[in-house]
């Protein structure tokens, strides 16, 4: 009866109103026709030609043209982030690289007239501010990934060799200056200007990408990573506070009119320590145990950072300044710093940071250095560069008592400039104190110096090679060394328990590690071990309850596959386990045609399937990391797909070719460290006259009795299915299975999939 009663309110109300909503309008056409006067003939615009025509507007747009913008240039800098990742580059190169791509020096030199409508001359001020906005955010990240605790306690050689780090380049800037200003020198600005802008772009270390390359090289624990980070943030925090001196005495035209605006940043930065971070410092304690921060208190530190980049911009020593100082007085409280970060970083990293790479790559002009001479002064500028920076760090760390070896690495970290040179060198474009030549040679000198980083520290490990001392070969062949990999510590707790029923009667003569791998662009300076601390904690109390010993490995990496891959070959394991998540094919048809779309769409599968290397649809079962681990790893590897696992004390083990014949192997280890009981189904008869089988089943029943059980029928039901704590099957026979029987999938126990 309600049923039928709201129904009738429904089309009674709904049908009322529209019928006087038509009322009003056909009186209103009435109206129309008295108040117009058609004095004007007006082309009356076919259907089609009016669509074409609202289109053409709309796509024309600001708001349109912007977000087309947006789209292009994180597409553009994910490609080229993913292919520098690929050959061991930091990110920032590719991004840098996809703005220069995007701008006058490739794309409207190719393709002029989509340049135009991508980026037209209306538009560069909605990117300029919005790159603006990422900068500043970005800056705060910067300020909160220094740690002022560390800067105090290892200051002494620090602050030696960071600002030798600084003052030796600086003065091979300046002196750089003598020699080009009459040639580079825009007019009007005057030598002081010029000297010292060309000096301090000279002397900028890029902190944040220093940090990712110690990190990815394993430096971080190490006291050589110590002394590199210290060494970057101070270097960061002079270099910054030098480049608002130097902002000051170019905007006041002289280092005399400049001491009021000097002043005045003096007294910000006092202010900055002695008030804000107290007060910040108060509410980081009062809301330091809580889960979530509220929204009234993220307003606070918000407008803390605003109104920070506001002074700096108002008294002359540029926004960014600003915002660097907001994150170094930050709360030291890693909860706070975190919550932050994290409500940060994607937009500005992503979306915004990227906006001021192309925004910088239409400023870079390579194609002005169209002469010899012009690249011959860019070289001179590189040499300088590299030679002030380079030279004068590893020379300061080898008189404060550094091996060479040591002196030469830091001398190479230091001369990492990436983002922080590019920040730094569209300040003095904007200033007007670089040409637009000067600034497209700077930008290829910053470019050339972030890239050479790797490849010099790989050049100095080469010179300075150590004698490895590895494991000997009696030690290896004894112990069966067991490595898993594991990104969600849930899903690590069920390899943990994977590990334990394959290893524990065995820990004697076995070894067992558990690794997490993290991007490194993903990884902070500042909480690094806490977050180590907190991704293992879960796996450590689980291997604990199971009175299993493990070792732990946490590794920032830029390439997690390779760096999992690389890891089990040279550590020789005999078992490598990575997690992979419920298969899409669980039951459902969608799941299949999903599996082959995505194959088709990408680029490395499809290129495998028409060469004829993989089968389309035996390629989808498993998605392209875990298909590029299987073709890549030298020993065995196991594959866990993660439902929950607690025990494996019943084991599924189905057979459907005679090269599952290895999975006893398993099984039988199973059975001897966890008296495991395994039911053996074999229901297309493979084994039934293999007398290698019969063999191993009687050395297992044999030793164990009553814990191996055969199962012949051909048809596995969800009631036995549930029963099963985990299920033993073979790589080959994993894709059988989810090709023909994919509708019980769904029903199966935690699997493990073994490439023998």
């Amino acid at each position: 009866m309600n049923g039928l009663k709201n129904i009738l309110f429904y089309v009674l109300i709904t049908g009322g109103l529209i019928f006087l909503m038509y009322h009003v309008m056909q009186e209103g056409e009435l109206k129309e026709i008295h108040k117009i006067h058609k004095t004007v003939v007006h082309k009356d615009l076919g259907g089609f030609d009016q669509i074409k025509e609202t289109l053409h507007h709309n796509v024309l747009h600001p708001l349109a043209i912007l977000l087309l913008q947006i789209i292009t240039i994180i597409a553009t800098a994910r490609i080229f982030s993913f292919v520098f990742r690929k050959i061991g580059q930091p990110t920032v190169i590719g991004e840098i690289i996809a703005g220069i791509f995007l701008g006058p020096s490739f794309v409207g030199m190719f393709f002029p007239e989509f340049s135009a409508f991508l980026f037209p001359a209306s538009s560069i001020g909605n990117l300029q501010f919005l790159s603006q906005v990422g900068l500043i955010l970005f800056m705060f990240i910067v300020g909160m990934e220094l740690d002022l605790k560390v800067l105090r306690k290892k200051a002494q050689d620090a602050i030696v060799i960071s600002h030798a780090s600084i003052v030796f380049p600086f003065t091979l800037g300046v002196i750089l200056s003598y020699y080009i200003y009459e040639s580079f020198a825009p007019e009007n600005v005057q030598f002081l200007s010029f000297s010292l802008f060309v000096g301090i772009s000279m002397s900028i270390t890029a902190f944040p990408v220093l940090a990712r390359i110690v990190q990815e090289r394993q430096l971080s624990k190490t006291r050589l990573g110590a002394i590199v980070i210290t060494c970057a943030a101070a270097d960061d925090i002079t270099a910054w506070c030098i480049l608002a001196a130097v902002i000051a005495i170019v905007k006041a035209g002289s280092v005399v009119s400049s001491l009021y605006t000097i002043g005045l940043a003096v007294g910000y930065v006092i202010f900055m320590f002695a008030v804000v971070q107290p007060f910040l410092k108060r509410i980081g304690e009062v809301y330091s145990k809580q889960d979530t921060i509220s929204k009234p208190v993220v307003a606070i530190f918000f407008a803390t950072l605003l109104l920070s980049a506001y002074a700096t911009e108002v008294i002359g020593i540029h926004a960014l300044f600003g915002a660097f100082m907001a994150g170094v007085i930050m709360p030291p409280n890693m909860h706070f710093r975190n919550v932050f970060v994290e409500k940060v970083e994607d937009i500005s990293m992503v979306m915004l940071l990227p906006l001021f790479f192309v925004v910088t790559g239409l400023k870079t002009q390579i194609g002005l250095l169209n002469d010899i001479n012009l690249w011959y002064i860019c070289a001179v500028i590189i040499a300088v560069a590299v030679a002030g920076k380079f030279v004068g760090s590893a020379m300061a760390a080898k008189v404060v008592g550094q091996t060479w070896k040591e002196s030469l690495m830091i001398g190479a970290f230091m001369n990492t400039r990436g983002l922080m040179e590019l920040i730094v060198l569209n300040i003095g474009l904007e200033l007007g104190v670089l040409s637009p030549e000067l600034f497209a040679m700077l930008v290829i000198m910053a470019l050339f110096t972030t890239f050479m980083t790797g490849p010099a520290l790989d050049f100095i490990n080469f010179i300075f090679k150590e004698r490895k001392i590895g494991k000997s070969m009696d030690d290896l062949q004894r112990k069966f060394r067991l490595i898993f990999s594991f990104g969600d510590p849930a899903r690590g707790k069920g390899m943990v328990v994977l590990s334990d029923a394959l290893l524990h009667k065995t820990q004697a003569d076995s070894e067992v590690t558990a690794m997490h791998l993290r991007l490194s662009n993903e990884l902070h300076q500042y909480n690094m071990l806490e977050l180590e601390r907190e991704t293992f904690l879960p796996i450590k109390r689980e291997a604990a309850k199971l009175n299993l010993a493990i070792k732990t490995a946490f590794k920032p990496t830029v390439d997690i596959d390779k760096e999992i891959v690389d890891t089990a070959n040279d550590g020789e394991y005999n078992l490598l386990i990575i997690g992979m998540g419920p298969s899409i094919y669980e039951g459902t048809l969608l799941g299949r045609v999903i599996g082959i779309t995505s194959k088709i769409i990408n680029p490395e599968k499809l290129l495998q399937t028409l060469t004829g290397k993989e089968n389309i649809i035996e390629g989808s079962v498993f998605n392209t990391r875990v298909n590029n681990i299987i073709k890549t790893v030298k020993g065995s590897l196991g594959i866990f797909i993660d439902k929950g696992l607690v025990k494996a004390d019943i084991i599924y083990l189905p057979i459907l070719s005679e090269e599952d014949l290895f999975l006893l192997d398993y099984a039988q280890r199973m059975i001897h460290n966890k008296g495991s009981k395994v039911v053996v189904v074999d229901a297309l008869g493979i084994f039934q006259n293999n007398m290698e089988f019969k063999e191993k089943v009687n050395i297992i029943e044999r030793s164990h009795p009553y814990h191996l059980t055969f199962h012949s029928e051909n048809s596995v039901d969800e009631e036995f299915l549930t029963q099963q704590d985990l299920m033993l099957v073979s790589i080959d026979s994993w894709k059988k299975l989810v090709i023909s029987r994919s509708e019980w999938l769904a029903y199966s126990p935690s699997v493990f999939i073994i490439k023998g």
